[in-house]
């Protein structure tokens, strides 16, 4: 099968990215894929091939040698009893996701996503976007359970992701965190870009996007800090980077420098991090609308755990 060549010029809007970021953004394809690609020498700038390492300019001409589409099907059906759908209409669905359940397919991902879970249960997603990212319009890691929206209309998926890019989302979080928060209402406004020697963390990087979170102590227990976490910007980890970077690591996220014994001790084999909360007007009506999920039943144990050594 012929790949198609692809000549594009960098958008203003990615300037001083990295290449592999640059490319997922303005493509739609994976950072996965995109890395594929530069490794493979096909992805090129004046007649030679790029390192993913380069960061783009404004205007640069890029050729891309596109992979091979998929012959399968790019969303894997995968049913899924734990995602419950909490609101659904002819434009969006919102769902509380899971641990364990990724928002998309990805190379490497073998396990259930949101979008595969959906369409076993015969719901029908926006197909804009890429193909396997089809109604997703912002994204949960695996680790982290709790609130998502789905895009089912092209219109509420355009709309949507203009929302999210304007801030006009409020997403609130509930994170248990490392040590007593002092002081304990902030907000860290640190750039984070993707680890400089480890593809799959990121870190507070001078050179990174702006990455803003607004955060505030609920409750101290002994050696951890239970924290209402509002996000201004919507970076990939940002949480988990920003109060790492405060050397207070969600508890349970040992990528991140969590201590792996306290972890053990709360039973918790994840970051404890849930999105708990979601504020927005109704992208097609306008409606003011707010949900909330209850916590997961593995961060609801570990705070039992905790709830004889609560502090005055």
């Amino acid at each position: 099968m012929s790949r198609d060549l692809r000549t594009l010029s960098v958008p203003e809007g990615v300037e001083g990215e990295r290449i592999d970021s640059a490319l997922t953004r303005v493509l739609g394809l994976s950072r996965t894929t995109i890395v594929r690609l530069l490794e493979d020498g096909d992805i090129t700038t004046d007649g030679r091939a790029m390192q993913k390492s380069e960061r783009v300019l404004a205007g640069q001409i890029i050729e891309v040698l596109m992979p091979e589409p998929l012959n399968q099907d790019p969303i894997p059906v995968t049913p899924l009893a734990g995602l419950r759908v909490v609101y659904d209409d002819d434009h969006i669905i919102v769902v509380d996701k899971p641990v364990g359940c990724a928002a998309h397919p990805s190379p490497g991902w073998m396990g259930p996503t949101v979008v595969g879970a959906l369409t076993a249960a015969g719901y029908t997603v926006s197909t804009s976007g890429p193909a396997e990212r089809a109604g997703i319009v912002h994204r949960l890691d695996v680790g982290t359970s709790g609130l998502m929206i789905v895009a089912k209309s092209d219109r509420a998926y355009v709309k949507l992701k203009e929302m999210f890019r304007e801030h006009d989302v409020i997403k609130i979080y509930h994170a248990l965190v490392q040590g007593h928060m002092d002081p304990t209402t902030g907000t860290i406004d640190a750039p984070i870009d993707r680890h400089p020697k480890e593809d799959h963390r990121f870190a507070v990087m001078a050179e990174g996007k702006e990455s803003i979170t607004h955060y505030e102590v609920i409750e101290f227990y002994r050696s951890v800090s239970l924290v209402k976490v509002e996000l201004e910007t919507g970076r990939t980890h940002q949480i988990r980077v920003h109060f790492s970077a405060l050397n207070h690591p969600l508890v349970g996220d040992t990528t991140y420098g969590a201590d792996p014994v306290l972890g053990k001790s709360l039973q918790m084999s994840r970051p404890w991090l849930h999105a708990l909360e979601l504020r927005f007007n109704h992208p097609v009506t306008g409606e003011a609308m707010v949900f909330n999920a209850p916590y997961a039943p593995d961060l609801q144990a570990s705070l039992a755990l905790l709830s004889d050594a609560v502090l005055p």
